[in-house]
């Protein structure tokens, strides 16, 4: 049986020989996902697979049998103790599958974000991994504006996402967002928060905002890293942030539904 891998690093697997030790990353990327794990527990690993899955799909690469072995093969090295970060990869050129094994940083419970307006500079918005180096570039001058995130949008400057982030806010008793329609990425958080409005009855809307529209209002940042993190101050432009008021109770949910790995 394969044993649980301890170290940082990268692996890359092929259908002979499995998962081994690779070079430095490269960051060419098709496609790629990434989740937080704990003491190996895990929100959403299913959805995880199945955006993998399509984003492969979408490239035309690897043969589903090969994905469904090598999937098999990286949950079972997954560390069960500990706090992660991994990164499952198909890498541009060579059609590879890795595994990109990393400690997860600090995570945060509410963030800073520049609001400004970045263009969007993604190639593939609808798919994790080819823009990545770029988003990361975003993130960079955020900091330099004393922010974590940056927010995303339109040439007409509606609202998409952030930088490594999707957007929600409150309007009255609505929880909005981006309408699908808009190049925003599927995210697998932003789906367990969806499903779960719908469950208790909250009002959904998909509505067209520009940064300066959500001023005063409570504005989450919802990653599979982080989880919901509100939005406690904008930089940039003059804007309040609103009073995370919903937030707290909705941390607290999406902290109960981790589960274990499966075997």
């Amino acid at each position: 049986m394969t044993q649980p891998a301890i170290a940082e690093g990268l692996l890359a697997w092929n259908p002979d020989s499995g998962l081994t030790r690779g070079l430095a990353a490269d960051t060419r990327l098709l496609a790629a996902d990434s989740w937080l794990l704990r003491d190996g527990l895990v929100r959403g690993f299913d959805r995880h697979r199945e955006r993998f899955r399509r984003a492969c799909a979408e490239c035309g690469a690897p043969p589903l049998d090969q994905l469904t072995a090598f999937w098999r093969e990286m949950t079972a090295v997954l560390p069960r103790a500990g706090t992660w970060f991994p990164r499952v990869e198909l890498v541009r050129g060579s059609l590879q599958l890795r595994l990109l094994l990393r400690h997860a940083p600090p995570l945060a419970t509410e963030v800073r974000v520049w609001a400004a307006g970045q263009p969007d500079p993604r190639t593939v918005p609808r798919r994790k991994g080819p823009d990545l180096d770029a988003l990361g570039r975003v993130r960079l001058r955020a900091g330099g504006q004393g922010a974590e995130e940056a927010v995303l949008i339109t040439p007409s400057g509606v609202v998409l996402e952030a930088a490594n982030s999707s957007i929600l806010w409150w309007e009255d008793d609505t929880l909005c967002m981006p309408p699908p329609q808009l190049p925003v990425l599927a995210g697998v958080t932003v789906g367990l928060v969806q499903e779960r409005a719908l469950r208790t009855g909250i009002r959904l809307a998909h509505r067209e905002r520009t940064p300066a529209e959500l001023a005063g209002r409570e504005v989450w940042l919802v990653n599979a890293l982080h989880g919901i993190r509100p939005v406690v101050e904008w930089t940039g432009r003059p804007m309040n942030a609103g009073f995370a008021v919903r937030a707290p109770e909705w941390r607290e949910w999406l902290d109960g539904i981790l589960e274990p790995l499966p075997d």
